[in-house]
């Protein structure tokens, strides 16, 4: 398969959150179609609802600065599939995926002929073994996998990582993984299995507490809460200087790459993590440590664009990431912000809102090109119970909320887009476009 069609093909099998199956049988039968894949290097994988993309990010840095050959497989991408597969720092080229997937692609259909399986394994799973099969061919030494969504039965959890982490928890994708918070972290914490080593981040007690009895259950001594981060200093741009001090060593004035007091946490997961595999056998030295925490970047968190007015990118997906980026607005931006919104239905919408939309002069809810998008009725119903209506605008598409923004916003103003990642994706491609469109020939 060319490109093209490896996007055709893999968008047939649903949207991927529309048609998920929660399983693990499928992903083992497909990857024992294509020889085990996973087998071929070692692996780490990261759960949680909040920070989990960042810390897998903050981790490959660090072994890229190690010199240590990565494969890291993160969800969802913003523009590009190939976002999601990285080899040594480098994102996979297109004509790889494509070659990539033909393989699995037929692996998959000679399951569903022969009856193996019931249907053919779904969008994730098949992204999924094609990082394991590109990770294999590229002969990486290490394989880090961000957990799709949950864990117990994510098709990431087949690769039977030994070095595990889990990053804040709260509730979320609740029509999957369960009405409470013991629930959804029973599934997150079933990625601990016995013989592993496990890294937690801070978490609310009930999710902690199912944490540590499944710790106990596989009889896994667990990493929690063994480290300290004092705050030194802020910049401008709301990047944290921090000292980080764990139980093996002290990480004087560190300057963590992506902005925002939140990604504290995940910086420390990810040392913790580095540090664990260094007793593992990886050569990893403080420096490099340090290097990787302090050169890390991720796109559509907290992500600026200058300009007149100046753009910033944060995904914030859930009533967590709302209350960050507004922290992160109320201390470090003092401009005009218009707010550019758009979000998933199945979501704690009401709580966002909350959280965000006071911070807004203006306000402009749109609707991604997603299924599971919110209505512009529904968001703006929201709207009117936590800001004035004279605040309020609505644009049919995320094309139409850009053009608003930039005409109503003020040179030194910010444009903030928020709600979703895919929102995201969506109008970063949209401002390259028309960037490009301006460009004279």
């Amino acid at each position: 398969m060319k490109f093209d069609e490896t996007l055709r093909y893999l968008l047939s099998l649903g949207v991927e959150t529309l048609t998920i199956k929660l399983g693990l049988r499928n992903t083992e039968l497909l990857l024992s179609a294509l020889s085990d894949p996973q087998k071929s290097f070692q692996t780490v994988q990261i759960a949680g609802t909040n920070g989990k993309g960042s810390t897998a990010v903050f981790l490959d840095s660090i072994c890229q600065a190690a010199g240590i050959k990565t494969g890291l497989y993160t969800s969802p991408h913003l523009i590009s599939i190939t976002e999601r597969i990285k080899v040594a720092g480098r994102e996979i080229s297109t004509e790889d995926f494509a070659r990539h997937a033909s393989q699995v692609r037929g692996a998959a259909e000679s399951l569903v002929a022969d009856r193996s399986v019931e249907a053919r394994p779904t969008f994730f799973e098949h992204v999924t073994a094609i990082a394991l099969v590109a990770f294999r061919e590229e002969q990486v030494r290490l394989a880090i996998l961000e957990t799709g969504l949950g864990g117990r039965l994510d098709a990431t959890s087949v690769a039977g990582a030994e070095l595990v982490a889990i990053t804040p928890i709260e509730r979320d994708h609740q029509e999957y993984l369960g009405e409470t918070l013991e629930s959804i972290a029973a599934e997150k914490a079933a990625i601990i299995r016995p013989g592993s080593t496990a890294i937690i981040a801070p978490q609310p007690a009930e999710a902690l507490d199912v944490i540590l009895r499944r710790c106990t259950q596989v009889n896994v001594q667990p990493s929690v809460n063994q480290c300290t981060a004092a705050v030194k200093s802020v910049t401008q741009d709301g990047r944290v200087r921090v000292t980080i001090r764990t139980e093996q060593d002290c990480y004087e004035n560190v300057l963590p790459g992506l902005r925002g007091r939140h990604q504290v946490t995940n910086a420390t997961v990810a040392i913790r993590l580095a540090e664990s595999l260094r007793a593992r056998g990886f050569a990893i030295s403080r420096s490099a440590i340090i290097e990787g925490i302090e050169t890390a970047n991720h796109a559509g968190r907290l992500e600026i664009w200058e300009g007149r007015p100046a753009f910033l990118f944060d995904g914030a997906h859930n009533p967590s990431g709302t209350k960050a980026l507004r922290e992160y607005l109320d201390e470090f931006v003092d401009t005009p912000v218009t707010l550019v919104f758009g979000a998933m239905r199945d979501k704690n919408l009401e709580q966002m809102a909350r959280n965000l939309f006071p911070v807004a002069s203006r306000l402009i809810l749109t609707r991604p090109d997603n299924p599971r998008a919110a209505s512009l009725d529904e968001l703006q119903e929201l709207a009117s119970r936590v800001i004035a209506p004279q605040k309020i605008f609505t644009a049919t598409s995320p094309g139409n909320a850009i053009r608003e923004a930039i005409e109503g916003s003020p040179p030194d103003g910010l444009v903030c887009f928020s709600g979703s990642l895919y929102l995201i994706g969506e109008v970063q491609e949209l401002i390259q476009d028309m960037s490009a469109a301006q460009v004279p020939n």
